[in-house]
């Protein structure tokens, strides 16, 4: 993005009209460089500006933007804290710091990502200001071995700050945050270490607070519910994560299967479970053990462990 395409944005971030000439007033050039500016954020990122004749250019929504000190006033714990403007993956970035000694409890968010994604290599995508989308690195003294049922937990951390904002997700196992059966956060757990330790964990978050266009799942945001803003919303995710990582260092998923299946979407649902690499295999989803495998209760009654690894889970249509 050019400084001045920027710059223009920043000024129409608080979602009222500006006139061409007065932006060209602002930033001392002429209306067809601003107009070139206004091209240059329709072209490079998922945004769209309202132009309207004898008014100017607006953006659908006012944009807060993440600053580190309004994030850290609503910290309870002590966290490395820093807010890119663009950057290609925070999950990337972070791993790249971690192996070079990044401290624990570092936490990297981002206004606009050129190459987020999510599990089986997915894009993830939203437009600047209408999501949270973060890293945080967590250093485990345990092995990979240890880390079983960790995007369970993290999931559940999302739920417990939503839930107490009085919006009725769910969970979907492994990675997703439901509302209304449609995704609105995902989870991607990248890690590092050997069998018996320590392990240094990326942990991936993208919460649509704007229903997000053009994506090729059925998606929802947090448009119609009373949010705090984005800082504060940070702040409350990290801090509810900082809890929750840190009791699942000390007693492993278990300690927290039971609040799990009660905000699991589909618990006691006939779901499918869909792999690449077999015909979609269909069962009962029980709820899951104390590694957070999902319990599948197969056709003939029997039970069968499912792991997260490369498959994924989707409710059963009925038939008609």
């Amino acid at each position: 993005m050019t400084p001045l395409a920027h710059s223009v944005l920043r000024c129409l971030s608080d979602g009222a009209f500006h006139s061409g000439e007065s932006l060209a007033q602002t930033f001392g050039c002429s209306r067809g460089t601003i107009w070139q500016a206004i091209e240059h954020l329709s072209q490079h990122l998922p945004l769209t500006i309202y132009r309207v004749r004898g008014q100017g250019y607006r953006l659908p929504h006012p944009i807060t933007w993440l600053e580190p000190s309004a994030i850290r006033a609503g910290l309870l714990g002590d966290w490395q804290l820093e807010v890119a403007e663009t950057i290609d993956s925070t999950n990337s970035a972070l791993l790249t710091r971690a192996s070079h000694g990044a401290p624990h409890r570092t936490a990297l968010f981002a206004e606009w990502q050129t190459a987020g994604r999510g599990r089986h290599g997915r894009q993830w995508l939203a437009q600047p200001g209408a999501a949270l989308t973060f890293s945080l690195l967590w250093r485990f003294e345990c092995g990979v071995a240890g880390l079983s049922g960790l995007s369970l937990v993290v999931g559940l951390a999302l739920v417990r700050v939503l839930q107490r904002l009085e919006v009725p997700v769910a969970l979907k196992w492994p990675n997703d945050v439901l509302l209304d059966g449609e995704k609105l956060a995902g989870i991607l757990i990248e890690l590092s270490g050997d069998a018996l330790g320590p392990s240094a964990v990326v942990i991936g978050i993208g919460l649509n607070l704007i229903h997000p266009t053009g994506v090729d799942q059925a998606a929802a945001g947090l448009e119609n519910y009373p949010m705090p803003d984005r800082n504060q919303l940070a702040a409350l995710l990290l801090n509810e994560l900082d809890q929750v990582l840190g009791q699942f260092a000390k007693h492993g998923f278990a300690a927290f299967r039971a609040e799990w299946e009660a905000s699991h979407a589909w618990q006691h649902q006939a779901v499918d479970i869909i792999s690449a690499y077999r015909p979609p295999q269909p069962g009962i989803a029980l709820g899951v053990d104390n590694e957070g495998a999902l319990r599948l209760q197969l056709g003939d009654g029997q039970e069968k462990l499912i792991h997260a690894g490369e498959v994924s889970l989707r409710r059963t249509l009925a038939h008609s």
